[in-house]
């Protein structure tokens, strides 16, 4: 059996590349090894561009149009009945509790507002100051707030529920799925011509590698470093009380760079670790766990009280200057590299999946890709 694509990998960004070419008519395979340790499982979901203050601007400036394609493909798949998503605009706080980080939230101040003023928006009734007590009605469990910002559009998302969403949609439109591994592509001379898996040789037109942290073991055969290696995270779901209602809390970031997700089952995501070096290793560590909790109650000690319902493992696929790779392999044919989202993968995950579409149907790109392009390492 032959396919038009052939997708490898079943995290978000796999799953939506094969979503949006089975919605352009593609006869496509998609190929999930279901690796445990898949970053998606694991991710915290937050949408929030406008408040990045880490990243390099071309990542800006895919997370804006990434974002920005949110509420259509949302609209989508709930037309289509495909099921909860998670996705909600429920706002978004940057915090400084302390006043040692009072500079590093100046500086964070600075950047997320003199970028609004280069780019234009958001608008100052989207995105300001407030005070300390706003900050705590927002997130009742905070200490005391020295300084927050507010985001208002920021949202949040399921990475389990949107991607199974997408599979259920696209195997609706005809999309193929194999639960197994892919041992090897099958070339012709510089051209990839299809996949081996477990269950024998398989053919197609185009195949995108969309392994997440273990794209790099595609590069040997094709002749080229796929620059990504695995970052543990490490990531705690805790369980308050009904009364807590914190489905009307709002995200909070902390300056120092942890997170809090509340959800509306009185659940709140908290994380996390970024563990590089941590190699292909998804455990639990008790030093993780530590720095996840003990950061979280040191911003926001009313979640002392809170249960531990769930601790969960992501090992995401990093690149060194915080990236995505995006694109063609250069001096082959017919394979695309659809990888290293690292922290950002549900941020950036549907979207990437429609460009990498949109090259192999021949669409035309709104946003030029050459910042992304694995050639970025070559020099």
């Amino acid at each position: 059996m032959s396919y038009d694509a052939i997708v490898i990998g079943g995290g978000i960004v796999g799953t939506s590349t094969a979503y949006h070419l089975v919605r352009a008519g593609a006869r496509t395979l998609l190929v999930d090894r279901r690796d445990t340790g898949r970053a998606t499982d694991a991710g915290a979901g937050i949408l929030s561009p406008a408040t990045n203050t880490r990243d390099p601007d071309p990542w800006q400036r895919l997370a804006a149009h990434a974002v920005g394609y949110y509420p259509g493909l949302i609209e989508s798949l709930e037309s289509e009945q495909e099921g909860e998503t998670g996705f909600a605009v429920c706002g978004m706080m940057i915090v400084a509790v302390s006043e040692d980080e009072l500079e590093p939230f100046d500086v964070a101040r600075r950047h997320i507002f003199n970028r609004r003023n280069r780019q234009g928006g958001p608008s100052a009734q989207d995105l300001y100051e407030i005070s300390s007590d706003e900050a705590r009605k927002r997130f009742p469990a905070l200490a005391g707030v020295q300084g927050a910002i507010y985001y208002r559009d920021a949202a949040r998302v399921d990475g389990r529920l949107l991607t199974g969403a997408l599979r259920r949609a696209a195997e609706s439109r005809g999309l193929t799925v194999q639960e197994t591994g892919v041992e090897a592509l099958r070339m012709d001379n510089d051209a990839v011509t299809g996949v081996v898996t477990d269950a024998g040789a398989i053919s197609t037109a185009d195949v995108v590698i969309a392994g997440g942290a273990w794209s790099h073991a595609f590069g040997l055969q094709l002749g080229v470093q796929i620059p990504v290696e695995p970052q543990r995270g490490q990531i705690i779901h805790l369980g308050l009380p009904p009364a807590a209602n914190t489905a009307s809390w709002t995200i909070v970031s902390a300056v120092r760079g942890h997170y809090m997700v509340p959800w509306p089952d009185n659940r709140v995501v908290v994380g996390a670790t970024r563990e590089t070096g941590s190699g292909f290793d998804a455990r639990t560590t008790v030093a993780g766990v530590r720095e996840v909790l003990d950061e979280a109650l040191r911003v926001a000690p009313g979640l002392a009280a809170a249960e531990i319902r769930d601790i969960r493992v992501g090992l995401r696929p990093y690149t060194q200057d915080l990236l995505p790779v995006l694109g063609p392999v250069p001096g082959r044919k017919n394979v695309w590299l659809a990888t290293g989202h690292g922290p950002t993968g549900l941020q950036l995950g549907p979207y990437s999946g429609k460009l990498i579409a949109d090259l192999i149907t021949g669409n035309d790109l709104p946003i030029n890709l050459d910042a992304y392009r694995i050639t970025r390492f070559f020099s």
